[in-house]
């Protein structure tokens, strides 16, 4: 570890906390692919803390303002204290750090149930607009978040078309492809018919976003904006990681409409774009298989 980084984070513990915060290891952690993340040791405690070189200037502060609104939802689940974040700034690197959050043992089976009913409390806090108060990132996939009252055009117009224009202007895809992205959004309307509220969202909500703690069941990383919450599901059913348990848990907290899962792959359409933006491969094909479907 560089001496830049823990001078740095030395000098933002100390202005934070108001101690003379003294490091004395750091550890990185794995499992993530954009930053790099590590648990850091001090005299005062421990804290979390990730940090970029690479990756867009308000990164970190995006997420930051979404970890402050899913505390506001005051929900059973765990969310990380923010402790510090900012964009880089001369030779030091963007970073976030947080409180650290100490892992369970405790039975999976009630860890699962009380993640799908903090989850559902997160859903239930809700807003009188879809979207959210600044564009963030979802990875590192800028997102559009302006307010708009009505869900389809926001899932059309600002999930959909937007990002199939980027992976067009970043040559993935052709004019073909575009022709059948609007003969898709076309159907819209009477494929997503059913009128939900806005609802808090995690807006990343796959398994590798959940931690099991002491605490209970904590969300991290999120990329939230007030959606359809169907639409957060959508990313838990795509890549699995969500026992039946969290489910039951769910369903039984805040119960889904009988024909959601009609419009879960049609919601999954979004995450297999991002996936496709960012690191091409099948993704694409998985993309078009949705649309075409739907044609």
């Amino acid at each position: 570890m560089s001496d830049l980084i823990i001078s740095l984070f030395e000098k933002v513990l100390k202005k934070e906390t108001g101690n003379d915060v003294k490091i004395s290891s750091i550890k990185l952690l794995g499992g993530g692919c954009i930053n790099s993340a590590s648990r850091i040791k001090t005299n005062c405690g421990d804290f979390f803390a990730k940090w970029n070189h690479q990756g867009p200037a308000d990164l970190f502060i995006r997420e930051a303002e979404s970890l402050s609104e899913l505390k506001k939802a005051n929900s059973s689940l765990k969310i990380p204290k923010v402790i510090a974040y900012s964009g880089p700034q001369d030779n030091y690197p963007a970073f976030l750090i947080t409180e650290y959050i100490n892992q369970s043992n405790e039975s999976r089976i009630i860890q699962d149930e009380k993640l799908g009913r903090g989850l559902a409390e997160i859903h239930q806090f809700e807003n009188e607009k879809f979207g959210f108060y600044t564009n963030n990132y979802c990875g590192v996939t800028l997102q559009n978040n302006s307010w708009n009252m009505d869900w389809v055009d926001f899932y059309s117009d600002q999930k959909i078309r937007y990002l199939t224009n980027l992976i067009y202007k970043k040559g993935s895809w052709g004019v073909s492809e575009l022709k059948l992205i609007d003969q898709f959004l076309l159907r819209v309307e009477k494929l997503v018919s059913h009128r939900p509220a806005p609802s808090l969202t995690h807006g990343d909500l796959w398994s590798g976003n959940y931690l099991y703690t002491m605490s209970g069941p904590a969300l991290i990383d999120p990329a939230s904006y007030y959606a359809d919450r169907e639409f957060d599901l959508s990313l838990a059913t795509m890549f699995g990681g969500f026992s039946e348990h969290f489910w039951g848990a769910y369903q039984e907290a805040y119960p889904l409409l009988p024909e959601w899962k009609t419009r879960n792959e049609i919601y999954m359409l979004y995450h297999y774009l991002n996936h496709f933006f960012l690191f091409g491969g099948g993704y694409g094909n998985q993309a078009l298989s949705i649309i075409k479907k739907y044609l």
